[in-house]
């Protein structure tokens, strides 16, 4: 394993809706423009900015995760993929300091960006104000230790003046400014119910975007990337033959993956065959296990409802006891029926015995589980962490739960489908966290 200096940023804010993910892809668009592999991360458990970033820097976006990943393997995945890029722009979630809870930065951008060793830059959101911008940057540089804040990009200003009334403001503080974006609401990412539409559903003009990104001042963001620290990198890891043809769905409905849990899989020995539960008629042939991940299944009931002919391929895939995996919005799909955002009930594949409706109240949060059921995926017993983030809730008790946890206050929650060869379940599992997980679907897949 070689040491290589690795140019980084992390972006970070004060605040969720601050702009992050528009000025990094902002970012990520106009260094590209110039020639540059510029490879984008988000971190934390999020399937929907990483399209955005992925779209403008023209390279598949990678997650960072210290609660799902280990330190040393969140490292090397990083790494993995930075060593390959000219620059990593990496764009931090929620506020720099907020992690699992109030008291500590434990799982927060900071904490991110101590371990990878890399300059954080602001991104302050300055409508409506000039000297507090300097306040708000002040106070999250100097808050806590070990976190090197080297600048701020100003977000949403009124006009170049208003830029440079901040600017004056922050150099009083020592802090430099590297670009500013002007307020342009056509610029804005609009929002959804789960947040903000994936790139393929939004529309954003990739010469206004250029034109929007002409006040970042580039030259001064790689000259800072540089100053990230050097990283161990580890070679990359080489796949032997394959040893079985996995299916997973990917279209409107279906499309919340971790890429790095993807490449998990195939070096496993898995061959991954992309298939729509939208579009195509049956499943395809030859597959030894089908895998679908979360999305909207919600917002596409009715065109998955309707498509008969490959919910019946499905439901003669599981009964052949062929493994069959779910989460959050496959575990939807394959139930009996899901009531749509209107509260229409349409009938899903019908492989687990369970109902969903949609519900105003969002579930949310990471979960350290224990696997109640032997799976496709692990043992009984067998210790897991992953992440909720959904609507949608069970129309009853589980009847056949997969996992259990405890709550912050004690409580006892226990949630999922497990039987045979199919497991279905809310929690979002990361299998390049634990490859054990990876390696035994591909040996069920094959058996």
């Amino acid at each position: 394993m070689t040491t290589a200096p690795l140019k980084s940023i992390v972006l970070a804010a004060a605040n969720s809706g601050s702009g992050k993910t528009t000025v990094a892809a902002l970012l990520c668009l106009a260094l590209r423009q110039r020639g540059l592999r510029v490879q984008p991360f988000k971190f934390g458990p999020d399937y929907l900015d990483p399209t955005h970033l992925t779209r403008a820097a023209g390279r598949q976006a990678r997650n960072l995760d210290t609660f799902l990943l280990s330190p040393e393997r969140m490292r090397e995945l990083f790494a993995r993929s930075a060593a390959q890029a000219d620059i990593n722009v990496i764009e931090g979630v929620m506020g720099l300091y907020d992690g699992r809870d109030p008291t500590s930065d434990e799982h927060s951008t900071a904490d991110l960006a101590r371990l990878l060793g890399a300059p954080v830059v602001l991104v302050i959101d300055a409508s409506g104000m000039a000297r507090t911008v300097a306040a708000i940057a002040s106070g999250m540089r100097d808050f806590a230790q070990g976190v090197n804040v080297a600048g701020v990009i100003l977000n949403r200003v009124g006009s170049a003046r208003h830029a440079g009334l901040c600017e004056v403001a922050l150099k009083q503080i020592g802090l430099p400014v590297l670009g500013f974006v002007l307020r342009d609401a056509a610029l804005h990412l609009p929002e959804r119910h789960l947040g903000l539409l994936s790139a393929e559903q939004a529309t954003w003009d990739d010469e206004k975007a250029l034109e929007a990104a002409q006040h970042l001042r580039l030259d001064r963001l790689l000259a800072l990337a540089a100053t990230a620290l050097a990283l161990p990198v580890p070679p990359l890891p080489q796949a032997g033959p394959p040893r079985a043809r996995i299916a997973y769905a990917l279209d409107g409905a279906f499309h919340f993956y971790y890429p790095d849990a993807l490449d998990e899989l195939h070096l496993a020995g898995a061959e991954l065959v992309r298939f729509s539960p939208l579009r195509d008629r049956q499943l395809p042939e030859g597959i030894g296990g089908v895998l679908f991940g979360g999305g909207y299944p919600e917002a596409h009931a009715a065109e998955l409802s309707a498509n008969k002919s490959m919910r019946e391929s499905i439901r003669a895939f599981a009964q052949a006891g062929k493994p069959v995996i779910g989460e959050c919005g496959g575990l939807m799909y394959l139930g009996e029926t899901l009531d749509d955002l209107h509260g229409h009930p349409h009938e899903m594949c019908g492989v687990i015995p369970y109902r969903t409706r949609m519900n105003p109240a969002l579930t949310l949060g990471y979960r350290e589980a224990t696997a109640l059921q032997d799976s496709p995926l692990c043992p009984a017993g067998t210790a897991l962490r992953g992440h909720e983030f959904h609507f949608s809730v069970l129309t009853h008790a589980p009847t056949h739960p997969a996992y259990s946890w405890r709550t912050h206050d004690g409580k006892e929650v226990t949630e999922g489908y497990a039987h045979g060869n199919v497991l279905a379940s809310y929690l979002h599992l990361h299998y390049a966290a634990t490859p054990e997980l990876a390696r035994r679907l591909v040996e069920r897949c094959a058996g």
